[in-house]
């Protein structure tokens, strides 16, 4: 079984908007006879961009599973979106994914999603390899997008191919593994290249990088060390099995070069997954925290034959049952099984269990370790969930997702509708974890908090068009946080006789600052109490009253970020205190501690960057200004003008608007969420209303 594991490469293909991943995804898919015919982006036939907005907007919003063989080796595919605002698609996927394909645009080098792409892989350990797609665009430049890499990635990429000709003379490449020439033909749509030997004016060139990627090599193989040193020749053989080894261990990342747009280069790129990227027996065991003892760790090695542990990582809601996404990491997963969801104590059902091809489903009877499937059956599993055997119960690592940034008002154009409305949201809030639901209290109003303008668009556009339902949407808005400037006590005292019982309950806790590292849980609850024999209901209690508090806010009712709390003591009267009485204590105590620990509001802060042509760049650095921009870099890429700032998310609704009358639709602006920082002592005191 463990033969079969070593030819399974679980990857993702992830970059910038528009770098080609689809079209990338559609050739590997062509090539691996899976497919008898391209589909093509702007037609909207594309395989995994297979949903009605994806088609008719021109960008991947969900990510995809797809299937394919090459040389013996099954290769398990996502594709994923490029568009920030859909990053979520790509963390989760990053999170259960072996390997991953960065694909560049030849002209535009690193672009901003590319460095939140790369950010995402070094924090799961995933390695990587980097394809220069579009090496037939007018501008393409290989030299300078290399050393984009290097600057803004630090990245150490390995070239492995450098191209014969660039824009429109761009007709092939030189593999540096095997000294050959590689041509293509168009007509033939990639499927026939010859080879031949390097043409004698790039052969400078070639012995050069030649001997570059073997000096690299010799740094994680003794083998080709001793080759190198003495002078010796060395096989194409030994320098993969010395790369493969050192991307692995995410020392370097081999780069290849091509047009997947032109069907050329995505074979050889292929062959580079298989001969690069790992197998899920080439990685650690995977880490699970024993659910009895949360500080006890289980490595959990991809074996078919151990304990069950699998991830869920995405849900499709839709009716008449949801389709869930898993990862399996240990042990064999059955069609008709039962198993544990240990964060919560459920038992969930596993009806079914799918191949993912796109859209297509094809049905299996189990899926082993290594194995990246959907299911269907559970009813309570949510993203990130652990589901597991249940006389062996673990707990995987969660997905981390990101704070919301903006908001908008809903509500249905039929008051009757508001039932179904309800029951809408909870779907779309089930599928997406970046999306947020909640109610204010003072208005009534529905709000729905996200990662963008475009992100909500797309969600408001799912409910008319799939759900059929028709809303009214309020303008957008900021999604504000609160925080905490220093540490505060408070003290919770409740006593109330309700339904003829008395309800008692103390409370006392401190309130930090917290800034959580990666892997740990944003905020944080500690447990002080010197009463051993406090029960387990009423601690549980009190911690869902300081996070139910958190999420109220104190200042303006926005959710608290970035603390930490201590349950120092507790008041107990053994017939008089209950549950209840505790989780109401425990949000006073909230309450009074953060009003002593100097409470802020937070605004969140856009990472923006501005591709202008030279004409405008004054008027929009100008206009950036306007909007309290810090200004942190300007720069030259190729002939363009590139503006990097920071800029309160409240300055920029409506800013393409905006940017492409300044710049006659010539210039293009990308905004990712950077941070959270103070707002503006006016502005706070006209949003909390003192």
């Amino acid at each position: 079984m463990t033969d079969g594991l070593s030819l399974i490469r679980n990857i993702g293909i992830a970059a910038h908007i528009d770098a080609g991943k689809t079209t990338t995804t559609e050739r590997i898919l062509y090539y691996t006879g899976k497919l008898h015919r391209m589909g093509d982006v702007d037609d909207g036939t594309t395989t995994t961009d297979f949903d009605s907005q994806e088609q008719e907007r021109g960008i991947t919003i969900y990510s995809a599973a797809v299937t394919c063989p090459w040389r013996g080796h099954t290769i398990n595919l996502i594709d994923t979106p490029g568009h920030v605002d859909f990053t979520a698609e790509v963390e989760r996927s990053l999170r259960v994914l072996d390997g991953a394909v960065a694909v560049f645009d030849a002209k535009e080098g690193v672009e901003p999603q590319s460095e939140t792409v790369w950010r995402q892989c070094e924090r799961y350990h995933v390695p990587r390899i980097c394809f220069l797609n579009k090496m037939d665009k007018i501008g393409a430049d290989f030299v300078r997008s290399v050393e984009s890499i290097v600057e803004r990635l630090h990245g150490r990429p390995v070239v492995l191919q450098f191209p014969i000709g660039a824009g429109p003379t761009f007709e092939g490449l030189v593999d540096l593994l095997t000294m050959k020439a590689v041509y293509y033909k168009p007509e033939e749509l990639g499927s026939k290249f010859t080879e031949r030997d390097v043409p004698a004016d790039l052969l400078d060139e070639a012995q050069l990088r030649r001997h570059e990627l073997e000096e690299i090599a010799a740094d994680f193989d003794e083998r080709v060390m001793e080759h190198f040193v003495a002078g010796e020749p060395i096989s194409a053989d030994d320098l993969r099995r010395a790369l493969r080894k050192a991307t692995i261990a995410g020392k370097v990342q081999p780069l290849l070069c091509g047009s997947s747009l032109r069907y050329i280069g995505v074979q050889r790129m292929l062959d580079a997954v298989v001969d690069f990227l790992p197998s899920p027996l080439d990685l650690p065991p995977v880490e699970a925290h024993d659910v009895k003892k949360a500080e006890v760790m289980h490595k959990l090695p991809a074996d078919p034959k151990g304990p069950l542990a699998a991830l869920v990582f995405k849900i499709v809601a839709e009716k008449p049952v949801d389709l869930y996404f898993m990862r399996v990491y240990s042990g064999t997963l059955k069609a008709n099984s039962r198993l544990l969801n240990p964060a919560t104590g459920e038992k969930e059902n596993i009806s079914k269990i799918y191949r993912m091809f796109a859209r297509r489903r094809d049905q299996v009877d189990a899926a082993t370790a290594g194995d990246i499937v959907a299911v269907i059956g559970p009813r309570h599993a949510v993203t990130g969930a652990t589901l597991c055997d249940s006389h062996k119960p673990v707990l995987l690592e969660p997905i981390r997702f990101p704070e919301t940034v903006i908001s908008i008002s809903i509500e249905p154009k039929s008051s009757k509708d508001r039932d179904k409305l309800a029951e809408c949201l909870r779907m779309v809030e089930r599928q997406d974890p970046t999306i947020h639901v909640s109610i204010n209290e003072e208005t009534g109003q529905t709000l729905v908090s996200g990662m963008g303008e475009l992100h909500l668009e797309v969600q408001v556009e799912r409910l008319k068009r799939d759900m059929k339902l028709e809303v009214n949407v309020g303008q957008p808005r900021v999604a504000y946080r609160e925080t905490i400037q220093h540490a505060g006590e408070g003290v919770g005292r409740f006593e109330r006789e309700l339904a003829g019982h008395v309800h008692f309950g103390v409370v006392r806790l401190k309130l930090a600052p917290y800034q959580a590292q990666d892997g740990q849980p944003p905020m944080l609850i500690l447990n002080q109490i010197a009463d051993a024999d406090f029960p387990e209901e009423c601690l549980a209690a009190v911690q869902e009253g300081i996070r139910g508090a958190a999420l109220a806010g104190e200042l303006a009712g926005y959710p608290v970020i970035d603390w930490k709390a201590t349950i120092l003591g507790v008041e107990h009267r053994p017939s008089e205190s209950t549950p209840l009485a505790y989780e109401n204590a425990a949000r006073l105590a909230f309450n009074e501690a953060m009003r002593k620990a100097q409470p802020v509001l937070l605004e969140p802060i856009m990472s923006v960057e501005v591709v202008t042509e030279e004409a405008y760049f004054g008027s929009i650095v100008g206009d950036l200004n306007a909007r309290r921009a810090e200004i942190r870099d300007t720069l030259m890429r190729g002939s363009s003008r590139v503006i990097k700032a920071m800029v309160p998310l409240r300055e920029m609704f409506g800013y393409v608007t905006k940017l492409r009358s300044l710049s006659s639709g010539r210039a293009s602006a990308t905004m990712s969420p950077a941070r959270y920082a103070p707002v503006p002592a006016a502005e706070a005191r006209a949003l909390v209303g003192s």
